[in-house]
C-alpha cells in the first residue's frame, strides 16, 4: 500500500523547470554556454576575491611597499646610459650592474632569479644588445662607448648600433687598432702608438 506523505515546512521545494538553475539555487552558476550571474545573484567568491586584493594592496600602501613588478624598468643611467629602475622608483642603475653578482638596488632586485636564471633571456629586451654574431650578446649600455664589446664592432658601426658621430673627446678614423672601433680617445693622439690604420692618430689628431 502506497503511502503519501505531505510536505511540511522546511522540506526542500520542488524543482522548477522553467526558471535557470542559477535562480533556483540562488547562486553563480553556467547558464547555456556563458558563466553569468542573475541580477539577483549575488557571486561570494568574487566579493571575496576582490576584498583579498583590496586588503593586500592597502598593507602594501601603509606599509610603504613599492611595486615588485612594475611593467617598465627602462631608465637613463649616468651619462644617458640604458638603465634599470630599481624598486625605489629612484635609482636608475646602468644595464651592465644587473645579474653582475654584486646587488646595486637597496632590495637587491637586480639580482633576482626571474632576471639572471638564463642570460640573455631572462633579460628585458631593452637591456640586451645583440652583436653581429648571433651567438654574442653585450648590455645596451655598452653600445656606442666606443669599444669594442661585441669583437667584430657590430655595437660600434654596425647598422643596428645607430650610434652617433664621434664626440669631440674622440678622434674619428676607421679601421681602428686593438679595442676600439672608429673613435680613438684624443687622449692617445700622438702616443707613439699606431691607433689608426692612417697613422692618422699620430699624425693629424691633437690631444
Amino acid at each position: 500500500m502506497n503511502k503519501t506523505h505531505p510536505q511540511r515546512n522546511g522540506d526542500v521545494a520542488p524543482f522548477h523547470p522553467a526558471k535557470p538553475f542559477s535562480e533556483e539555487r540562488g547562486c553563480c552558476r553556467p547558464r547555456g554556454a556563458h558563466l553569468c550571474c542573475p541580477p539577483r545573484c549575488v557571486c561570494v567568491t568574487s566579493l571575496l576575491l576582490l576584498a583579498a586584493t583590496v586588503a593586500i594592496v592597502g598593507l602594501a600602501v601603509a606599509l610603504g611597499l613599492p611595486p615588485r613588478s612594475p611593467a617598465n624598468r627602462l631608465c637613463a643611467a649616468s651619462s644617458n646610459r640604458t638603465g634599470f629602475l630599481c624598486d625605489d622608483r629612484v635609482t636608475c642603475i646602468p644595464a651592465s650592474q644587473v645579474c653582475d653578482r654584486t646587488s646595486n638596488c637597496r632590495d637587491g632586485e637586480d639580482e633576482q632569479e626571474e632576471l639572471c636564471g638564463d642570460l640573455p633571456r631572462s633579460l628585458p629586451p631593452y637591456l640586451v644588445f645583440r652583436c653581429g654574431n648571433p651567438a654574442h650578446w653585450v648590455y645596451a649600455d655598452k653600445r656606442c662607448n666606443g669599444i669594442n664589446d661585441c669583437g667584430d664592432c657590430s655595437d660600434e658601426i654596425g647598422s643596428l648600433s645607430a650610434c652617433p658621430p664621434c664626440g669631440s673627446a674622440w678622434w674619428s678614423c676607421s679601421p681602428v687598432f686593438h679595442e676600439y672601433c672608429a673613435c680613438v680617445p684624443r687622449s692617445l693622439c700622438r702616443d707613439s702608438v699606431q691607433h689608426c690604420t692612417s697613422w692618422s692618430d699620430e699624425y693629424l689628431c691633437t690631444p
